[in-house]
C-alpha cells in the first residue's frame, strides 16, 4: 500500500522509559486532585508510545459530581466579588508558572497523548497568550458600559455584566493543555466557577494546569476536575451547569445542545471538521507545499483545525504534488521525548483503527497512495505514517468523514469558482487555509469559504493564534465562539439598568394623550432629520 516509509526513530518502543520529571510522587499528587471519594474506583490510562500503563486515576460518581458544584457554588460568589485587578494577578502569576515550568508540561503531554514535543510546545504557547490575554483585557469587557437611553437625556442607561455561576467544561484529549486552560482561564475571569471533565486518556495535563493556577492563588474549591465516563457523570455535569462549554464530536455536540436547550442554559460548542486548503494558481508552490505539512500532520493529524482536503489549481497540480509529497516523505516519525521528531503517535486504538480504516476503504476502491500509508507498530502500537492520497472519490468514508489522523487527500479544480464549491460542499465549518502570492486575492477567496477561521498562506496557526479575533465553526463544526470579547462575554449574563429621570414616555397629567402622542412623534421626526442613531 505505502510507497516508502517515513524515518523512524532508533528507540525501541517497549524501552522508552518516562522522562525524569514523571515521578510516581508528581502522579499520586495529580491524582489526589480528582473530586473523588477515597475509596473511589480506579481507572489505569497507557503511554500511547509503549502501550505500557501511565497512572492510576479515581473515578468520580455522580455523587462526587453533585458534592463538587456544592463545593464550586459556595466558592463562586465569594469568587465573584474578588476584585478584577486581584483575578488578574492570579491570572498573570499562572502565566509565569507554565512558562517556567514548562517542561513538566511538555513530558505528560507527550507521555499521555504521544505527540511530537514541538507539537505540544505550541500548546505551552497557546496558554501563555491566552492567559496573558484576558489577564489584561477582562476589566474593559466587563467595565459597566453607557448605552444609549431611550429618551435623551432622560435615560440614563447602563449595561453591567454578571458571571453566569458555575460552568462545567468539558475538554479532549488532542490538546490537554490548551483545551484544558483556555475555556476555563476565560470563565474564571468572568467571575465563575469551573467543574471540568477532561478526557481521562490525558487528565493529567489538566490536573497539573488547575494545580498551577492554584498555585498561583485561584481558591481550590473555584475550579475542581472530576474524571468519568459520560454516561456515568454526564447527566449530574449538565444538570448542576450555569452554562456548558463543550469540545469534542459533532454527534456528542447534538446532544450537549439538545439538554442545554432543555435547561434554558447557554452552550459553546467547538466540534469536528473536515477542513479545506486552496493552493490558487499564483501560489507559491514550495511555500505553500510547506504549508501543507504543516496543515496536515501537526499531532497526528488529530487536531480540529488541520487539514485533510487539498485542492491544487489544475496549471500547478504536477509541481505541487511532487513539492509536497517530497517533504512529507522526508517527516521523521517517532517517539522521542526531545525535538527531534517530526510527526508523534496517535492517542488511542479507536483513533488507529479509524485511521487504518479509512486509508484501506479508500486504496481498495481506487485511491493512490502517494506517500504513507501504513500503520508502524515498529514504532509504537499507535503509529500511522502520514499519508496522502489521490484519486479519492464520493464513495470512500474519508471523502467528506473526518479522519482525524494523520492523512489528507489531494483534488485539483479548474476555477476559482469550483474550488470554493469544493471547499464549502460539506456540512462541516470549522477552520480552512487560502494560498496565493497576492494577499488581496487571497483574502478575497477566504470571504467566500464557509469557515469560521480561515487563514491566508497559513495553516491554523495565524487565526488561532490571533487571541483578539473569535475562534469557532459554522454549521456541524459547533456554535458559540472562544476568544477575543465573545471568548469571556459568553460566560456573563448582561443585565440592563435604565434610569428614567423627570419624564418617561406616559403623558403628565396635564398634558392630553392626543397631544402627548403628536408630541412624541414630532420630536421622533426630528430626531431622525439630525441624524440620531
Amino acid at each position: 500500500m505505502a510507497t516508502e516509509h517515513a524515518t523512524r526513530t532508533t528507540t525501541a518502543p517497549n524501552r522508552l522509559s518516562l522522562p525524569a520529571s514523571i515521578t510516581p510522587a508528581l502522579l499520586r499528587r495529580l491524582s489526589a486532585l480528582v473530586s473523588a471519594a477515597p475509596d473511589a474506583a480506579r481507572v489505569t490510562t497507557t503511554a500511547p508510545y509503549t502501550g505500557l500503563p501511565l497512572a492510576d486515576l479515581p473515578v468520580s460518581t455522580p455523587e462526587d459530581v453533585e458534592a463538587a458544584f456544592g463545593r464550586a457554588r459556595i466558592a463562586q460568589k465569594a469568587w465573584a466579588a474578588t476584585p478584577l485587578s486581584e483575578r488578574r494577578k492570579i491570572l498573570l502569576r499562572y502565566h509565569d508558572l507554565v512558562l517556567n515550568r514548562q517542561a513538566e508540561a511538555l513530558d505528560l503531554m507527550q507521555a499521555e497523548n504521544g505527540k511530537t514535543r514541538r507539537d505540544a510546545y505550541l500548546e505551552v504557547v497557546d496558554i501563555g497568550i491566552v492567559s496573558r490575554y484576558y489577564a489584561r483585557n477582562a476589566a474593559k469587557y466587563l467595565a459597566p458600559k453607557r448605552r444609549r437611553g431611550a429618551i435623551p437625556l432622560l435615560t440614563h442607561t447602563t449595561e453591567l455584566r454578571h458571571p453566569k455561576g458555575v460552568v462545567t467544561v468539558i475538554s479532549p484529549w488532542n490538546y490537554p493543555l490548551s483545551m484544558a486552560a483556555s475555556d476555563t482561564i476565560a470563565a474564571l475571569m468572568a467571575g465563575n466557577a469551573v467543574v471540568q471533565k477532561p478526557d481521562t486518556q490525558t487528565a493529567l495535563t489538566a490536573l497539573w494546569s488547575m494545580d498551577l493556577m492554584h498555585e498561583a492563588g485561584l481558591p481550590r474549591d473555584v475550579w475542581q476536575m472530576v474524571i468519568g465516563r459520560g454516561s456515568s457523570i454526564g447527566t449530574p455535569l449538565m444538570d448542576n451547569a450555569d452554562y456548558m462549554m463543550f469540545t469534542g464530536s459533532t454527534a456528542t455536540g447534538r446532544q450537549i445542545a439538545s439538554d442545554a436547550g432543555k435547561r434554558l442554559i447557554g452552550a459553546s460548542l467547538e466540534l469536528g471538521g473536515k477542513n479545506p486548503m486552496i493552493i490558487l494558481d499564483d501560489a507559491d508552490i514550495e511555500k505553500a507545499a510547506e504549508g501543507a505539512v504543516n496543515a496536515c500532520f501537526p499531532s497526528a493529524g488529530q487536531l480540529c483545525v488541520s487539514v485533510e482536503r487539498l485542492y491544487v489549481a489544475e496549471s500547478i497540480r504536477d509541481a505541487f504534488i511532487a513539492a509536497f509529497t517530497a517533504r512529507t516523505k522526508k517527516l521523521t516519525i517517532g517517539a522521542a521525548y526531545d525535538y527531534s521528531m517530526d510527526v508523534g503517535s496517535l492517542t488511542t486504538p479507536s483513533q488507529l483503527k479509524t485511521v487504518t480504516e479509512h486509508v484501506g476503504d479508500a486504496v481498495a476502491k481506487g485511491a493512490t497512495v502517494l506517500a504513507g500509508g501504513n500503520a508502524r507498530p515498529d514504532l509504537g502500537p499507535l503509529f500511522h505514517e502520514p499519508t496522502i492520497l489521490t484519486d479519492v472519490t464520493p464513495d470512500m468514508t474519508l471523502y467528506d468523514h473526518e479522519t482525524f489522523g494523520p492523512v489528507v487527500s489531494i483534488y485539483t479544480y479548474r476555477d476559482v469558482d469550483e474550488a470554493v464549491t469544493l471547499a464549502n460542499a460539506t456540512p462541516y465549518g470549522l477552520n480552512a487555509s487560502v494560498w496565493s502570492r497576492n494577499g488581496a486575492r487571497g483574502r478575497a477567496v477566504a470571504a467566500r469559504i464557509h469557515a469560521g477561521t480561515v487563514n491566508v498562506n497559513e495553516a491554523f496557526a495565524a487565526a488561532w493564534g490571533s487571541i483578539d479575533a473569535p475562534m469557532g465553526g459554522m454549521g456541524d463544526s459547533g456554535l458559540g465562539r472562544r476568544h477575543g470579547a465573545d471568548g469571556i462575554l459568553k460566560y456573563t449574563e448582561p443585565q440592563t439598568v435604565a434610569h428614567q429621570r423627570l419624564q418617561g414616555f406616559y403623558p403628565p397629567s396635564r398634558i392630553s394623550p392626543e397631544t402627548w402622542a403628536d408630541l412624541l412623534t414630532g420630536a421622533l421626526k426630528v430626531m431622525k432629520a439630525i441624524g440620531m442613531r
